[in-house]
């Protein structure tokens, strides 16, 4: 299947960022993946930030750069909210460094953001959602578009219907 775009907005700010993320969150379930692309400095970090905040966690969101990966689950008594297993691949050297991390794992039972997902190569699976982030105009602006399959664009088809 080929991904096609889904939608498309600039963000102005941050208060947009975290906005658009609200708006994503009411949609995910256990097994989605997000797959954010864009230039170090694109804001893929503070749209994770953003998301897994909208899904209730308070706690502080770091950077997953140095650790790869930071996990966030949800209170033994909280049967609404998925797990969030936040994935940053800049630094991974070799796509098979993943399995170490517990992936597969994340794949099965969370949601997966995975910033820099081209370095999984062949094992970023088919069916994932595209959050491609680019700076604009000044820089302080984001162009982000969402790119899916056609399970994505029926999921998401209502979501954004009034922007």
């Amino acid at each position: 299947m080929t991904n096609r775009k889904i939608y498309q907005t600039r963000l102005t700010d941050l208060a947009a960022t975290r906005t658009l993320a609200e708006k994503l969150s009411h949609c995910l379930r256990i097994g989605d993946i997000l797959a954010l692309e864009g230039d170090l400095g694109a804001g893929k970090t503070e749209f994770c930030r953003s998301l897994i905040h909208a899904l209730g966690y308070a706690e502080d969101v770091p950077s997953p750069t140095f650790n790869l990966v930071q996990v966030y689950e949800p209170a033994p008594d909280d049967q609404t909210t998925p797990s969030v297993w936040h994935f940053d691949f800049y630094r991974l050297e070799e796509p098979e460094e993943a399995f170490e991390l517990g992936i597969d794992e994340a794949f099965d039972l969370a949601v997966s953001l995975i910033e820099w997902p081209s370095k999984l190569g062949p094992y970023l699976p088919e069916g994932h959602l595209v959050i491609r982030l680019e700076i604009a105009g000044d820089g302080d602006e984001r162009l982000v578009s969402l790119e899916g399959d056609d399970h994505w664009q029926r999921r998401l088809a209502g979501v954004f219907a009034n922007d």
